[in-house]
Formats: C-alpha cells, sequence, structure tokens
C-alpha cells in the first residue's frame, strides 16, 4: 500500500478533528495529516509555497457549518484557485448536517467527490481510499 502524501482536515471543531486525526494516524495512510480550522486558514495554507512547491493534498475532509466562510462558500473561493494548487484532490464533504437539501447540494457540486457523515469511521474511510485511490488502496 502506498499511503497519500498529506490529508487535510477543515474543521472548526477541535473534538472531531482529534478524533478524525487519530484515526487516520492510525491507519497509517497519509505522510502528512494537516488540520485547519476554518476555510480562509484552509485557503491561505493551500496558496502558500512551501520549498517552492504548493501543499496540494491527495485528499480533504471539509466541514459544512463553520463560522466566518462556511464549507460552501471555502469551494466557491476553491474554485477560483489555479490548478497548481488543486492538482488531483478528492474532496470529502464530512459534516453533522442531516439536511436533505446539504446532500443534494453536494451530490450537484463537481468538487465534492463524497457526502459522509460524522464521525469518519474505519469502514467509510477504506471505501473513500479504495474508491478515488484505487491504484493504492484496494485490497
Amino acid at each position: 500500500m502506498n499511503k497519500l502524501n498529506k490529508i487535510l482536515l477543515i474543521d472548526d471543531s477541535e473534538s472531531d478533528n482529534f478524533v478524525h486525526k487519530r484515526l487516520l494516524k492510525k491507519e497509517n495512510i497519509a505522510e502528512e495529516i494537516v488540520v485547519k480550522y476554518s476555510g480562509e486558514d484552509a485557503l491561505e495554507y493551500l496558496s502558500t509555497l512551501v520549498d517552492s512547491v504548493y501543499p496540494k493534498p491527495d485528499l480533504i475532509f471539509l466541514d459544512i457549518n463553520m463560522p466566518g466562510m462556511n464549507g460552501w462558500e471555502f469551494l466557491d473561493h476553491y474554485r477560483e484557485l489555479g490548478i497548481e494548487k488543486k492538482g488531483g484532490i478528492v474532496i470529502t464533504m464530512l459534516t453533522t448536517s442531516s439536511s436533505e437539501e446539504d446532500r443534494q447540494k453536494a451530490s450537484q457540486n463537481a468538487l465534492i467527490n463524497r457526502f459522509e457523515n460524522k464521525p469518519l469511521t474505519k469502514d467509510r474511510l477504506y471505501d473513500i481510499l479504495e474508491k478515488h485511490f484505487p491504484d493504492r488502496f484496494n485490497p
């Protein structure tokens, strides 16, 4: 199994980030796990060169309901980023929202690959990995 280079968690909840980061670390599926507590911080992170390279995480877990910039607003700004900042990023919306409207909106947004309810479980994590990174995670 080849690990992902980087996973980005975008969520204002410290407890959710703690649980999700712990699961990701335990499963040892990524070289690096980055946590940002707001859409604004995540956009700044994605737009900042580090050693002449943009971070370009392989996978983003995005919360919908955050103060300031919510998940939908993040996606509006993310869409405007240059391709060199996006790469082949897979975005999974990870939320407590049980709103059918949010689920519909997500299914119609080309940037969103998955819509999952919190908390992320090991089974759902591997389902995401096997579907979106089959060359690295198919059993």
